[in-house]
């Protein structure tokens, strides 16, 4: 195995909800639909979002941190796209070759996203 991830799956109640935040909110390109659920290109990764098949699996998903080269911009967009971020971008740690940027919103469906830049230290 060489740790490549191939997709990554995220909870959604509403699945046109979801999609409709992720294609016009986030401008993800959607890849396809199947039944109820979507897949998106995140650069490279494919993100699958879909209602729970079990109880088991209804629970919020994991953090996806979504890489930027301008958070400030990226932050000002989103929120002119009526995003509700849960605090502005922050600095995260400052490490040797660059500072580490974000700032943490939600989606349609409860699931915590963030925004990340890695900035070049001077």
């Amino acid at each position: 195995m060489d740790g490549t991830i191939g997709q990554i799956s995220m909870n959604a109640t509403d699945i046109e909800r979801a999609t409709t935040f992720y294609v016009e909110t986030l401008k993800l390109p959607l890849l396809f639909r199947a039944g109820a659920m979507s897949f998106f290109n995140c650069g490279g990764v494919r993100l699958m979002l879909s209602r729970p098949e079990k109880p088991e699996f209804d629970h919020p998903g994991s953090v996806l941190y979504f890489k930027v080269s301008d958070i400030e911009a990226e932050y000002r967009e989103l929120l002119e796209r009526g995003v509700s971020f849960l605090g502005e971008p922050h600095l995260i740690a400052r490490l040797p070759d660059h500072e580490l940027w974000m700032a943490f919103f939600r989606d349609s469906e409860g699931n915590t996203l963030a925004l990340m830049e890695e900035k070049r230290s001077v």
